[in-house]
C-alpha cells in the first residue's frame, strides 16, 4: 500500500541509498526469486521478451539457482546470517545518519533486486514525514542496467502514490574529486600493507554487452575516466595500469578486455605480481569477494602468477563514508541549510 503522509507531518527529508541487490538466503528458491527479478529486468537483458522468456524460465531458473547459491554460500556473513551487501548497507546507513547530525534527515537503504526493496524504502521514509527524498544510486559509473534501472524502480513506486514526494537523484560520481581521492587513498594504504610490490594494478569493472555501448550507454567512457584519474592520483604510470571487465554472461560480445583472459595472459607476458580492485562496486559483494578475490586469484596463480592481492571496496570505511557524505551534503544543498 502507498504510504499515507499528513500535511502536518511532512517536513522531513529522506536519503535513500540504492544498491544492486542480494538474495534473502542461499537456498534454491531464494536464489530463484532473486535471479528471476534480476534477469527479467529489461534494462539488464534487452533481448525480446518472447525470445528471452523460455531461456530464462525453462533453462536458467532451473539450473542456475543451485550454482549461484553455492557461490553466495562462500561469502555469506555467518555471524549476521546475511549477505555482506546487506550487512554493510546497514552500517552505511548508521554511519551516515551520525555524520549528518540532523533530526530532520532520515537515512535508509534499498536494493533494486531483493530486499529491502526500493518501494519499501520510499514508503518507510514517507511514513517518517519525509516529503523530500534524495535517491543516491551507489554506482560511481552510470549505466542503464544499474543506475537507470534503480531510478526506474523508484518511479514505478511513485506512480502508485497520490501525494508524491519531491525527488532528487544524485548524479554518477565516476570523476567526483571526493571519490577519486578516497579510491587513491584506499589503494595506497592497501599497497603499503602488502608483502610484495605489484607490477600491475588491474581495475576490474563489471562487464556489459558491447551492443549497449554502441547504443549510447556512457558506462565505458566513465570507467576509462575513473581509471585515468585514480591512476594519476596514485602517481602510477598508465602502462602499469590495466582496465578489464568481469562477469560476462551469454554468447554475445561484451566489453573487452575480459578479466579472466587477462589474468591468464599476464603471467605469460612475465607479470607475476598483481593487485586487483573493483572501482564500479561501492560495497563488496559476490562479484568481488568470490569472483575476484577467490576465483580470480585461483585463475591467476594457476596460469603461473606468483602474488595476487584483492583490494576491497570502499564499503563503510572512513574513506567510503567520506565519499557518501560528500555527495549527500552536496545534493541536499537548499534543503538543509548546513549541508555544505
Amino acid at each position: 500500500m502507498p504510504a499515507k503522509t499528513s500535511l502536518q507531518s511532512a517536513q522531513n527529508i529522506g536519503v535513500l541509498l540504492l544498491n544492486l541487490g542480494t538474495p534473502d538466503a542461499t537456498d534454491f528458491w531464494s536464489m530463484r526469486r532473486y535471479l528471476k527479478e534480476f534477469l527479467w529486468d529489461r534494462r539488464v537483458i534487452e533481448t525480446p521478451r518472447w525470445q528471452w522468456w523460455p531461456i530464462l524460465n525453462l533453462i536458467i531458473l532451473n539450473t542456475r539457482p543451485k550454482k549461484s547459491g553455492a557461490l553466495y554460500d562462500k561469502i555469506w556473513d555467518r555471524q549476521a546470517n546475511d549477505s555482506p551487501l546487506r550487512v554493510i548497507g546497514n552500517r552505511q546507513v548508521e554511519k551516515l545518519s551520525k555524520r549528518l547530525k540532523n533530526s530532520n534527515v532520515f537515512v535508509d537503504f534499498a536494493m533494486r533486486y531483493g530486499n529491502p526493496s526500493i518501494e519499501a524504502g520510499i514508503s518507510s521514509l514517507m511514513k517518517k514525514g519525509c516529503d523530500r527524498l534524495l535517491l543516491v544510486p551507489l554506482y560511481p559509473q552510470y549505466s542503464a542496467p544499474t543506475t537507470a534501472s534503480a531510478n526506474d524502480k523508484a518511479f514505478d513506486a511513485l506512480k502508485a502514490m497520490r501525494w508524491q514526494p519531491t525527488i532528487r537523484i544524485a548524479p554518477p560520481y565516476y570523476d567526483n574529486s571526493a571519490y577519486i581521492g578516497a579510491m587513491a587513498a584506499s589503494i595506497a594504504s592497501e599497497l603499503k600493507s602488502m608483502d610484495f610490490v605489484p607490477e600491475r594494478l588491474v581495475f576490474s569493472y563489471h562487464g556489459m554487452p558491447q551492443e549497449y555501448i554502441d547504443r549510447g550507454d556512457p558506462y565505458y567512457e566513465h570507467c576509462k575516466k575513473t581509471t585515468s584519474l585514480v591512476g594519476a592520483a596514485l602517481g602510477w604510470p598508465s602502462d602499469k595500469i590495466i582496465m578489464a571487465f568481469q562477469s560476462r554472461f551469454g554468447p554475445t560480445e561484451w566489453l573487452k578486455p575480459y578479466l579472466d583472459e587477462t589474468l591468464v595472459e599476464l603471467p605469460k607476458s612475465g607479470v607475476q605480481n598483481i593487485a586487483v580492485l573493483a572501482p564500479a562496486f561501492s560495497v563488496d559483494c559476490l562479484e568481488t569477494l568470490e569472483e575476484l578475490a577467490m576465483e580470480g586469484k585461483e585463475t591467476f596463480l594457476e596460469a603461473g602468477g606468483k602474488n595476487f592481492a584483492y583490494i576491497p571496496c570502499l564499503n563503510d570505511t572512513k574513506n567510503g563514508m567520506d565519499v557518501i557524505e560528500s555527495i549527500v551534503r552536496q545534493e541536499l544543498m537548499g534543503w538543509v541549510p548546513d549541508s555544505a
